[in-house]
Order: C-alpha cells, then sequence, then structure tokens
C-alpha cells in the first residue's frame, strides 16, 4: 500500500488549524478543480467522532462517489477518516498537529491501497500516488491560506 507523507508549516493556532483540517466547507473550496461536493452525511460545519460523509466528485473523467467516516478526533493533535464506501480498496488519512515555535506542525499520513489485484498496484504506483499527493498539497495549502489570513473565520465562525 503506497503512503501520502506530508509537513505543512502553518503560522496559526493549532486549534485553528485543527478545525480547518475537519472543515467541510473548507475541503469542497480545496477541491473545487474536481467539482467534490459533500452530498451525505455531514454536508457542512466541523465534522466530529463518528460522524461519515460521502463526496461525490470527478476523477479521470470518471464520476465517483466516497464515504469517509471520523474514527480520532482528539483535538487539537490527531484527526483520523477511514474509508468506508468507495473506488479505494481501502484508505486511513491521518492528521497529526503539533505546536511548534512558529505555529503549527500539520503532518499527513495517507496510507491506501486500489482494488483489483496487481493491476491495482500498478495503478497506485504509476498514477494515483502522485494524483494523491497533488490533492492533499492543494489541500494544506488552502488550509494554511485560510489559517494565516482573516479567510478562517468564514469557515469557522
Amino acid at each position: 500500500m503506497p503512503v501520502v507523507n506530508l509537513e505543512t508549516i502553518i503560522n496559526a493556532p493549532i486549534e485553528r488549524v485543527f478545525d480547518l483540517a475537519r472543515s467541510v466547507d473548507l475541503h469542497q473550496q480545496s477541491m473545487g478543480h474536481t467539482n467534490e461536493r459533500a452530498v451525505g452525511g455531514v454536508t457542512s460545519g466541523l465534522i466530529g467522532l463518528g460522524e461519515t460523509v460521502t463526496w461525490e466528485a470527478t476523477h479521470f473523467g470518471i464520476k465517483q462517489r466516497l464515504t469517509s467516516k471520523i474514527t480520532v478526533c482528539e483535538l487539537p493533535t490527531h484527526l483520523q477518516d477511514i474509508m468506508v464506501d468507495g473506488a479505494f480498496k481501502g484508505f486511513t488519512h491521518d492528521h497529526y498537529l503539533s505546536e511548534t515555535p512558529t505555529g503549527t506542525l500539520m503532518k499527513d499520513v495517507f496510507d491506501f491501497s486500489s482494488p483489483l489485484g496487481f493491476l491495482g498496484v500498478i495503478a497506485d504506483f504509476f498514477v494515483l500516488e502522485n494524483y494523491m499527493t497533488g490533492r492533499l498539497k492543494k489541500r494544506n495549502e488552502v488550509i494554511k491560506q485560510a489559517a494565516e489570513s482573516e479567510d478562517w473565520r468564514r469557515f469557522l465562525i
């Protein structure tokens, strides 16, 4: 299973970054290029422990749905969501946050695998690992921009 590891330094309080990471509205904004939108479960605001969200988006020209569930919500240091239904064989996405002298360090660990056995392994290696890394980097850029500006107020107040 491929694992994407990212670290993002954000010059903002840890609690703000944590809440932005679980904002359904901010997620939708960060994934606008795929027309991703929440269509089931928690469809706006902040998602919490035990709650699910179903996303609909177009990837590689195919409209897809994916449902994820928050399985860890330890304010303000650890947020985990797992796929409970969707195109992947499975995925687990952890957000680890820690305070630094200049703000917050957000570490993403995204562990995923595709269906279809050996063909899925090939797709993971040649296509999906880079694709998912790019999506997560874009999402983290949007979180960082919102957290470091007054834009965060649109999502948390």
